[in-house]
């Protein structure tokens, strides 16, 4: 049995109470419904500023009537301090996902950026501390490396941000290890990297690049790729990602006070992950013609990223279960099914 099958057992038999920070976003939602099938009781908080109330409602739809009984939600703003007290009440773990992600748009908009992903951040961890909660696990991000030009990225070895959004992510960091020093007062932070699965939302200006390119595909629009196509990330199912807070939220003391990449420990350019796109969607029956458009590469992106993930697997017990084909495949038939249905 893994360490994450593990910790899922005892959580079964021993339910917590979790707050979930952006819980009407992408990974807040997907950490929701797990969470709640493992008979937990969860605390969400949102603003709705990236985040919808149709995930939620997905949600609900997805889990037993008991099951959603164990859910509570308040409507509010992490750069609230009184809110951030009213949600961290009673909480055993608190799983800190609220931001502004995008490169684009920090870069476009840093005063907004630093407002919600510094600020609200601080207000978190302090209301956090002062509840006394078990644990408090935040998205960190692997933007942090920035200019470091080593790969595998491994996590003591950071370059300079190249955005604003990659500053107020090495913030946190900096913050937390203050946090550790100066109230005794431990936390995790996840870098992660190139997140994608169900509820990723693909409408928006700031919308990731998989499901961006699959609705372009699916309604036959233009796929832009910045750059030759050979730039690489790191793609990152959702899955993962959830096992990875999970594994972080009841981890030990001594392997606190650290951040841990988020990642399969692969590289995935644009041209092969345009391709892997398109066959998956061709495997489900859809009718792909498009062919990609180069243009300039953009401001604040990194050439590469891949991440070592040796002191998660060490540490944590993490083991990703998904690779970027099997994860394309496992969410394909939810983008098509979400995008068909708002098309009508």
């Amino acid at each position: 049995m893994s360490r994450y099958q593990e910790v899922k057992k005892q959580l079964i038999q021993c339910p917590k109470v979790w707050l979930v920070t952006g819980v009407a976003g992408f990974i807040g939602s997907n950490l929701l419904e797990t969470l709640l099938k493992l008979n937990q009781k969860v605390v969400g908080l949102d603003n709705f500023s990236t985040g919808h109330q149709y995930n939620l409602d997905e949600v609900k739809g997805l889990v037993s009537s008991d099951e959603w009984q164990n859910f509570s939600f308040i409507e509010g703003d992490i750069r609230d301090f009184d809110t951030c007290q009213k949600a961290v009440s009673g909480v055993d773990y608190v799983l800190h996902q609220a931001a502004l992600g995008s490169v684009p748009r920090s870069i476009s908009n840093p005063v907004l950026t630093n407002s919600a992903n510094i600020t609200g951040y601080l207000n978190m961890l302090t209301a956090a501390k002062e509840e006394l909660v078990i644990s408090f696990t935040y998205a960190a991000s692997s933007s942090t490396y920035g200019d470091h030009p080593a790969l595998p990225k491994v996590e003591e070895n950071i370059g300079n941000p190249l955005s604003p959004y990659a500053v107020t992510k090495y913030v946190n960091e900096l913050y937390a290890n203050v946090f550790a020093k100066t109230y005794g007062f431990k936390t995790i932070g996840l870098r992660y990297f190139n997140v994608f699965g169900k509820r990723q939302d693909p409408n928006g200006a700031y919308a990731a690049v998989i499901p961006k390119w699959t609705s372009a595909m699916i309604e036959e629009q233009d796929i832009f790729i910045n750059g030759d196509g050979e730039t690489s990330r790191d793609f990152c199912f959702i899955e993962n990602v959830i096992q990875m807070n999970i594994l972080a939220a009841t981890a030990k003391d001594e392997v606190k006070n650290e951040v841990y990449n988020v990642a399969v420990g692969d590289r995935t350019t644009l041209n092969e992950l345009f391709k892997a796109i398109r066959v998956s969607l061709i495997g489900n029956k859809v009718v792909v013609n498009n062919e990609p458009v180069y243009r300039d590469f953009r401001a604040g992106d990194v050439r590469h990223s891949q991440a070592n993930i040796d002191k998660a697997r060490g540490n944590l017990g993490y083991e990703p279960e998904f690779r970027i084909l099997g994860g394309i495949d496992k969410a394909m038939p939810w983008y098509i099914n979400f995008l068909t249905r708002n098309a009508d």
